[in-house]
């Protein structure tokens, strides 16, 4: 592989998605789809370019080692969202864990303080860039010192509850937009992905109508399915995800731990369990609802509740790290740096970026990767071949 910092971001990208496209069935459109929505906006290219993150984050912040945790790697201020517990309470946290591997803890700060960065330059947050690394900071820090605590929102986090409230007033345009979605014949669902979703349905009711779901910008492109059910006098979901190894086996030349790794951080880390949550086979599943989904940046707070919410951002950055570190660990490697360690990185990565997206959105259409369109090998090949 090119050294990263020679390499240009449209090598580094035809260079992942073609590794991609030999692990798993890839959809050309949403690909496409990707590509273009790279160019909107330097938020959302950050968003869409985890694999360009991979290969930059340790030239750039090569002096920022340090403890090793079970990262989310692909942090970032809208990978946030609510699900229910067990006991059926609203709950807030990191809701995406595609991308975790194992990495330095400085890794997650730094990725989210950047996409702090980049939100505020586009006016998604109103603050600034200061503030927002003191906020993540002094939530990181007292969620490792109070040894984590999960965000119910029952009773605490007023701000939160709002932002996750305001979406149940209107319900039916989350049923609306979900329903819009390409609907597909059952048969074109690969086996593993229907026996994964249907084990989250009831035995009951009507057959589930199956849609092809667009969503998210990491990791569109790969297969994405939803099952609707009406259940009981509404309307159910259920969503499977195809999953890959994280971007860090790409720029490492290794295979790379998924399921696994996934099941580990997520179990152990600091928060209420989200039932419907689970890795099946090559396949993450999970429950779609209107209070069971993420905050997007135009949803969050252009007030003074900004400073609060990033730091239970960083509160909850903590609780997925205490899952494979000691917080006696983790606050002295804290402590152990000098004065605005974070704002410097995040600054010096936002710059990367925001130059690969210049040159990403200068580029005329016809040099962006181009994905073959067609037939892929199926999943089930792939698994008996590396059995």
């Amino acid at each position: 592989m090119k050294n990263p910092r020679k390499s240009t971001i449209h090598e580094a990208t035809a260079g992942y998605e073609s590794r991609l496209g030999e692990l798993l069935a890839l959809v050309p459109e949403d690909l496409e789809r990707k590509h273009e929505e790279m160019r909107r906006g330097v938020f959302p290219f950050l968003r869409a370019t985890y694999y360009r993150w991979a290969q930059l984050w340790p030239q750039v912040c090569k002096d920022l080692r340090g403890t090793d945790v079970l990262a989310v790697g692909d942090l970032h201020v809208e990978n946030f969202g609510t699900w229910r517990d067990a006991e059926g309470r609203l709950v807030w946290g990191i809701n995406d864990f595609d991308e975790v591997s194992r990495l330095p803890y400085t890794n997650d700060l730094v990725r989210l303080a950047t996409s702090a960065h980049l939100a505020i330059t586009e006016g998604g947050m109103t603050l600034s860039a200061d503030e927002a690394d003191a906020a993540l900071l002094k939530g990181y820090t007292e969620g490792l010192e109070a040894d984590g605590r999960p965000f119910v929102l029952a009773e605490h986090w007023d701000a939160l509850r709002r932002m996750a409230t305001e979406r149940l007033k209107n319900p039916e345009a989350f049923w609306e937009k979900l329903e819009a979605q390409q609907r597909v014949a059952e048969d074109q669902v690969p086996a593993s992905a229907l026996k994964a979703l249907r084990g989250l349905l009831p035995t009951t009711g009507q057959a589930p109508v199956y849609v092809h779901r667009i969503a998210g910008l990491g990791s569109l492109g790969r297969q994405r399915f939803a099952a609707l059910v009406d259940w009981s006098g509404g309307k159910i979901a259920r969503e499977a995800k195809a999953l890959a190894p994280p971007a860090t086996a790409w720029t490492h030349r290794s295979e790379g731990e998924v399921r696994d790794v996934i099941r580990t951080a997520v179990s152990k880390a600091v928060r209420c369990q989200d039932p419907f949550f689970a890795v099946k086979r090559r396949w993450t599943v999970r429950r779609l609802a209107p209070d069971c989904s993420r905050i997007e940046l135009s949803q969050l707070p252009k007030s003074k509740d900004s400073v609060r919410l990033l730091q239970a951002m960083g509160w909850e950055t903590a609780n997925i790290h205490l899952g494979s570190a000691s917080p006696h660990a983790l606050l002295l490697d804290l402590v152990s740096r000098p004065h605005g360690w974070l704002h410097s990185a995040a600054e010096a990565m936002s710059a990367v970026v925001q130059d690969d997206w210049n040159a990403w959105r200068e580029a005329p259409v016809s040099s962006l990767p181009q994905v073959q369109d067609k037939e892929p090998a199926t999943p089930q090949k792939k698994t008996r071949k590396k059995r």
